[in-house]
């Protein structure tokens, strides 16, 4: 199993919500996505970021086809400009 963490910060952080809702939207059409889980940050302190992204999947191959997926390109296409900062974590167990 590998846990897929990504922490982003956008330039204006209203986008977080909308990122949220189209992430969110990737579930049912990704079929190696095993889980997917959005949270926003509601305390905003200087060492915060926006959202949290936490996804599973069998294994590496599972994580790299779903970083692939043509869905899930687009939502990159759409973060990209958006972005202010990201850090990503891939946890194997």
């Amino acid at each position: 199993m590998i846990t897929h963490t990504v922490l982003i910060s956008f330039t204006d952080t209203a986008d977080a919500l909308e990122a949220k809702s189209r992430l969110e939207a990737l579930t049912p059409q990704i079929d190696e996505l095993r889980s997917l889980a959005v949270g926003l940050d509601v305390l905003r302190t200087e060492s915060s970021y926006d959202l949290a992204l936490v996804t599973t999947h069998d294994d590496v191959a599972g994580l790299l086809a779903y970083q692939a997926h043509p869905v899930h390109q687009e939502f990159l296409a759409w973060l990209k400009p958006r972005l202010a900062a990201r850090a990503v974590v891939d946890a194997e167990s």
